[in-house]
């Protein structure tokens, strides 16, 4: 039997609550926090001693320490790549170690574990090291996703795919914000969309991106930049999917309207339940929220302009 993988995020103590808030998306089943910054004041209001053992004293109190356990089939490599990409775009400074493998080989650790996946109603993912495959009459996403979130194992990724394959069609552009592996850019180009433009706010999603374009043979459709939501993006789309953190998607309800036209389906996703209620409440301010799909604590959001 195959080992499970720990992980622990190391981050400042100011910064160890959105740290473990984002690790909980990651796995959702459990992560413990090291958080010794109050280590005297609680043990004296809990125990009224102030003999600790000289192990704890010696603790780093700046820091805290964040631990999460995943199964090898839950993609450890891609849960790293998820939480290096989100605590980047939320500006929190951050180390991860894994107890059983080296960074370079997080990704052939897990390849086995990775096997075509089928989306929706029309579509396949193939990872690019599975050449033995039946695709069902589907469309084939050939995907390398090397360090970049997004394989299409997430449920938040095949909740996305599943919305954009019911309104992708000739003659229709894409904007995918925080786009990673661009994943969801590729598949709105092969699903019919005339073309696609992802932003990320990590220059390794960026290449990732290009490569997977290239692989599918709509580079040429396809246009990706480094950048923090929408500063990088100009004109309007009739296709919009952000598939991030709850926080960033609210921050994004105060511009997105003018990236919509009148028609445009604006799809949202990365949000955990708990905070469904926050964001939809967010982007109802200004759209009205047409969908609301839910998979294993996953909520995705479907919104259009309000008229």
């Amino acid at each position: 039997m195959s080992e499970w993988t720990e992980i622990k995020i190391n981050v400042p103590n100011e910064f160890i609550d959105a740290a473990g808030d984002i690790a909980q998306m990651a796995v959702p089943y459990g992560i413990y926090i090291e958080d010794y910054s109050m280590l005297e004041q609680e043990v004296e209001e809990i125990a009224h001693i102030d003999l600790i053992d000289e192990d704890l004293l010696k603790k780093d109190r700046s820091k805290g320490v964040v631990h999460i356990y995943i199964s090898p089939e839950d993609n450890p490599a891609e849960a790293i790549a998820f939480l290096s990409e989100r605590y980047t775009s939320e500006g929190i400074p951050f180390e991860i170690e894994s107890a059983d493998c080296a960074e370079e080989d997080w990704l052939n650790n897990w390849k086995q574990y990775f096997n075509p996946i089928e989306v929706g109603e029309k579509l396949l993912i193939r990872p690019t090291w599975r050449d033995e495959y039946d695709p069902k009459g589907r469309a084939v996403l050939d995907l390398d996703p090397g360090i970049a979130f997004g394989t299409g194992a997430h449920e938040t990724t095949r909740l996305v795919l599943s919305v954009i394959e019911r309104y992708a069609r000739q003659g229709k552009n894409f904007l995918d914000v925080g786009c990673g592996s661009g994943i969801l850019s590729v598949a709105a180009l092969i699903l019919g969309c005339d073309t696609a433009f992802g932003v990320d706010i990590d220059e390794m999603a960026v290449k990732t991106s290009i490569e997977n374009a290239e692989l599918n043979h709509v580079e040429d459709r396809f246009t990706v930049v480094c950048g923090d939501l929408t500063d990088k993006v100009e004109g309007k789309y009739d296709i919009i999917a952000a598939n991030i953190v709850a926080d960033a998607i609210i921050a994004l309800t105060s511009d997105i309207e003018k990236f919509m036209k009148d028609d445009t389906v604006y799809i949202m996703s990365g949000i955990i339940d708990t905070r469904a209620d926050e964001v939809e409440q967010a982007v109802s301010k200004n759209l009205d929220i047409i969908e609301r799909y839910e998979d294993n604590g996953w909520v995705c959001l479907v919104a259009k302009l309000r008229k």
